[in-house]
């Protein structure tokens, strides 16, 4: 999840307080320095790491979800 700030809302302590067995925290602020610009796409590099230090694999079935309704989910699926 992803929320604006003044939402007052804290993505990784929702994550951790409540989420799917096996579910695995993606943070979409944390990406490379490709582009000075908040929430870009990160390069193909740094996505291919971040993934497979989560344990994400080519052959796997992703779920990808929110805690507001396909705010931020829809993104990380896009990627």
């Amino acid at each position: 999840s992803w929320y604006l700030p003044a939402m007052g809302r804290d993505a990784r302590q929702e994550f951790e307080a409540c989420r799917v067995p096996g579910a695995v925290f993606f943070d979409v602020d944390a990406t490379d320095v490709a582009s000075p610009l908040p929430h870009m796409l990160p390069s193909d590099a740094f996505f291919s790491r971040t993934m497979s230090e989560l344990g994400i694999v080519h052959d796997d079935h992703v779920v990808c979800y929110d805690g507001k309704g396909l705010f931020s989910a829809a993104r990380f699926w896009w990627m």
